[in-house]
């Protein structure tokens, strides 16, 4: 049962509900290893879903272009208050959509259509928002990448010195969407001071991690710090962005008027809810034991014979590449969730297939964690995503079968926020 309960949908249109059931039942019986999702609290969830999607706040707190914001107002200024605390920095906009619009607000605060801005290439980690060619970023902006090494698998920041010396871009964006290792923002803070740009901290993946301890932060590095508010920081589907106080009037002109109208006030108090989760204790401990269980989870993985890139992990994420194995990541992904285990196919550094059809495979902990698991669990974990890419090389169902069934015993034991099997 959906938790909360959802008896007025069901009754109004119960083919919907039903969809929404079997999602949260599927969501309960599997292994959820996809890097940039999680499970939110029961909270969030109620925070979500309330009469707040009923009211437009065009404008900020105290400065609104529609009426009635008596309670709207407080409740924005609530989530900025926290966000700066949680975050310890100067200035928050709470207000963007996604991770994507929050970034492309960044290029209209301190970019013309033209201007050069640098940012990790899609294949060796990066976003399409930092600049990658079929995005808008690489079509309106001149990208400079930089990769990561070879031999390595880690950013070199000799060479990302090198082009910034080479191109002067105007904004430099460290982090990304497949960055298994400890971002140097002081590294790149250096870099973008003696070219003189906007250090512009992309930490989507890390900002719970980063609010729980587990990784250092950008603030005091990096200009402006964008993130969504789901993945590891178990808000809801949105974004803020954060900045020195010298640069907050430009980011919030670029968010509003220049980029949206009306924020989700529904979201903003989601948003609100978990950074109050995310200001205790309990979460810090999440916040290790996400670290810990990739770890773990690795070490596992590489005993079984997967190559990971870089060798491990210093955060939530593993990259795996999947070609000495002998399948293709997609193929292999397939696979896992048809045993149970959820990730998605990927593209690694330097890879030699279609980002369509890539040798690798990325996941995360970061769900597995909230739900309890802890590093005794992940070498099970880990025999069982082994077990199922043999299958996959021989097309061998029945084991599919036998691990999904597995998996579902083992999660029995371990509750999800917002489902209650019946």
């Amino acid at each position: 049962m959906h938790v909360p309960p959802i008896p007025s949908l069901t009754a109004t249109d119960p083919q919907l509900a039903e969809l929404i059931e079997g999602e949260a039942r599927r969501q309960h019986d599997k292994l959820r290893m996809i890097a940039s999702e999680n499970y939110v609290s029961t909270a969030v969830l109620e925070a979500s879903g309330t009469v707040l999607t009923n009211k437009y706040s065009e404008g900020y707190a105290g400065k609104r272009y529609y009426e009635g914001q008596q309670f709207i107002d407080p409740i924005e200024t609530l989530a900025v208050e926290r966000a700066r605390e949680v975050f310890r920095v100067d200035h928050a906009n709470v207000q963007p959509y996604s991770g994507s619009p929050a970034n492309l607000a960044v290029y209209l605060a301190f970019l013309s259509p033209g201007d050069t801005v640098m940012g990790m290439a899609l294949p060796m980690g990066g976003h399409l928002t930092h600049g990658w060619s079929v995005s808008a970023t690489g079509k309106w902006f001149n990208p400079v990448r930089y990769n990561v090494s070879k031999e390595t698998g880690r950013i070199d920041l000799d060479e990302v010195r090198e082009i910034a010396l080479r191109e002067r871009p105007k904004v430099i964006f460290c982090g990304g969407t497949a960055v298994p290792r400890t971002i140097d923002f002081p590294g790149f803070a250096q870099i973008a001071e003696e070219v003189g740009a906007v250090l512009v901290a992309d930490i989507a993946h890390i900002a719970g991690l980063i609010a729980g301890g587990a990784h250092p932060s950008p603030v005091g590095y990096a200009d402006v710090i964008t993130t969504t508010t789901h993945k590891t920081l178990r808000g809801p589907r949105g974004a803020m962005i954060m900045s020195t106080a010298q640069h907050a009037n430009a980011i919030d002109k670029a968010v509003f008027p220049g980029l949206q109208g009306g924020p989700h006030n529904h979201t903003t108090a989601g948003i609100a809810v978990a950074l109050k989760e995310a200001s205790t204790a309990d979460f810090r401990r999440y916040a290790h034991q996400v670290v810990a269980n990739a770890k773990a989870l690795a070490a596992a993985l590489l005993e079984r014979g997967f190559e990971l890139s870089s060798g491990g992990t210093d955060n939530h994420l593993i990259l795996a590449d999947l070609t000495s194995k002998g399948v293709a990541g997609k193929p292999a992904a397939q696979a896992l969730d048809r045993a149970g285990i959820e990730l998605n196919y990927n593209t690694v550094p330097y890879d030699t297939r279609k980002p369509f059809d890539p040798s690798g495979i990325r996941l995360g902990t970061a769900a597995l964690t909230t739900r309890g698991l802890t590093e005794e669990h992940m070498p099970q974990v880990a025999a069982w995503m082994d077990d199922a890419v043999t299958a996959a090389i021989k097309d061998d169902e029945a084991t599919l079968t036998r691990i999904s069934g597995e998996v579902r015993d083992l999660l029995d034991a371990f509750p999800v926020p917002g489902y209650t099997p019946a």
